[in-house]
């Protein structure tokens, strides 16, 4: 991940790349498209290098013809390659039946009868669908997606696995489980998050321009976070230098989700971290983690001290939505100080929506549908569209989490590539809120710290599954170490 682009694009922005390149280097659509087929070889050989049997499965459109020039050049390299076409190959048009002429040219091979296909090849090429696939794939398209799923050959998918949003990275009904992606001219911003985090596999990038030039001219739609080491503290920095971050919550039986906060908070260099839990625990908290300051809170009476001190709060970590939990969320409402709503605070924010500039709004998907009012389904059917929504609706920033967490300002969207499914686990986001807070409390304006937070929380999480080689069973609390050595990398 750390050697592709920065920059994402949408199918409609790539479009417009391809014709720039067109027009700009004065080339034909079909030398773009063999300069497409001869970059993905160079990628599949390197990849599977003992390979000599290809299976290459074309669909319709310039997918399959990206896949006649890989045929073709694995034919003429001595290579033993079937072609399967789902559909009648001479009824290509422009640049993709040039491929499969030039392909039939070197004495290659269709066949149409799926019964025949021989399923012993060392890797598949996947050529039936590309960017512009806009419905689900049904009928035999569905069925050979099914095939190609279950035959137990390694998948090479041309751009993208067929059956991929472009856009939202979800699946239009089936899939292609590919091992390897390369994608063509600009990175699609479907392929980082969503359910095509599954589906991709290894992602390697060919952007076919000659030069950088064309990618000036269009905007990316959004961009993956890169890591940004922190300013190198001064010697004489003091701990009220650092900031003091005020974390709110614990209800009873939810102590743990306010420690988890506080010690991510210590761990990416806060100077100081007050909680404010209920009285039943607040002794106990203190003794697990002595550097915590916490305080037992009644009322909202016993909670405004404690704000005006900090630099930076956090709400939400085992709030409850009791009476107590309600009381003080509405009271945070009047003070201007930068704040990180989460877990049971974004649950009372969805019961009364208010729009605020200076917060930042951490929900996974099923608390960003109630905070939109929709199902989670739908949030997870385009996660642009939903985190988009609720920024503009709540204002701040806003990020959705899950695997390619989104984080939305009121300008632009960016993406972090970080983590694993090890990652699915309690506490998780609670020490998210943490290092977020940290990072606020010493002086990164908010959408860096937010875009640096979530990059180093799942950077923690994949150092700390690599001294392991285990995700299942990765506790929020094995983070810690990992993130103070974040943010002193």
């Amino acid at each position: 991940m750390e050697t592709l682009p920065c920059k994402l694009y949408t199918a409609a922005q790539l479009r417009e790349l391809d014709l720039l390149i067109l027009e700009q280097e004065n080339i034909t659509g079909y030398t773009l498209m063999m300069r497409a087929g001869e970059a993905a070889f160079v990628q599949l050989r390197s990849y599977w290098p003992a390979a000599k049997n290809y299976l290459v499965v074309c669909g319709v459109g310039n997918n399959a013809g990206d896949g006649y020039v890989i045929a073709r050049l694995a034919l003429t390299a001595g290579f033993n390659v079937q072609v399967y076409s789902l559909s009648d190959p001479g009824q290509l048009t422009d640049s993709a039946l040039q491929a499969y002429q030039a392909f039939l040219e070197v004495h290659g091979q269709v066949q149409r009868d799926l019964a025949r296909v021989n399923w012993s090849a060392d890797v598949l090429v996947d050529a039936i669908f590309g960017i512009g696939l806009s419905r689900p794939v049904t009928g035999m398209y569905a069925q050979v997606i099914d095939v190609i799923n279950a035959s137990g050959i390694p998948v090479f998918s041309v751009d993208i696995p067929s059956g991929i949003d472009a856009d939202t990275g979800m699946v239009m009904g089936k899939a292609v489980y590919a091992d390897l992606t390369v994608t063509f001219i600009g990175l699609k911003q479907g392929l980082f998050t969503g359910k095509a985090v599954n589906y991709c596999g290894k992602i390697q990038f060919a952007k076919l321009a000659q030069s950088d030039q064309v990618f000036t001219q269009i905007a990316c739609a959004v961009e993956r976070i890169k890591h940004e080491p922190l300013p190198k503290r001064l010697r004489d920095t003091h701990k009220g230098e650092a900031g003091h971050v005020l974390i709110i919550g614990g209800a009873c039986g939810f102590s743990g989700a306010v420690m988890l906060a506080g010690e991510a908070a210590l761990s990416v260099g806060a100077g100081l971290v007050s909680i404010a839990t209920r009285p039943e625990h607040a002794a106990f908290l203190n003794g697990q983690r002595p550097e915590l300051m916490c305080h037992a809170v009644k009322s909202v009476d016993e909670l405004s001290e404690l704000v005006e001190k900090a630099r930076v709060i956090v709400i939400g970590p085992g709030l409850g939505q009791s009476h107590w939990s309600r009381q003080l969320f509405n009271s945070l409402l009047t003070f201007e100080k930068p704040m990180i709503v989460d877990a049971d605070a974004l649950n009372l924010l969805a019961d009364q929506p208010i729009y605020k500039t200076n917060w930042i709004l951490t929900p996974h998907p099923g608390e960003a549908a109630r905070l939109l009012g929709i199902s989670t389904e739908s949030v997870q059917q385009d996660r642009f569209a939903a985190v988009r929504a609720i920024q503009q609706r709540y204002g701040g920033i806003a990020l959705l989490k899950g695997a390619g967490t989104l984080i939305a300002d009121h300008a632009n969207v960016a993406i972090a590539t970080t983590g694993n499914p090890g990652m699915a686990s309690g506490g998780m986001g609670d020490v998210l809120s943490g290092i977020i807070a940290g990072l606020v409390s010493q002086g990164l304006v908010p959408i860096k710290a937010v875009q640096q937070g979530v990059y180093g929380h799942g950077w923690a999480a994949d150092r700390a599954v690599q001294q392991t080689g285990a995700e299942r069973g990765l506790l929020a609390s094995d983070l810690m170490p990992y993130i103070r050595d974040f943010v002193n990398s």
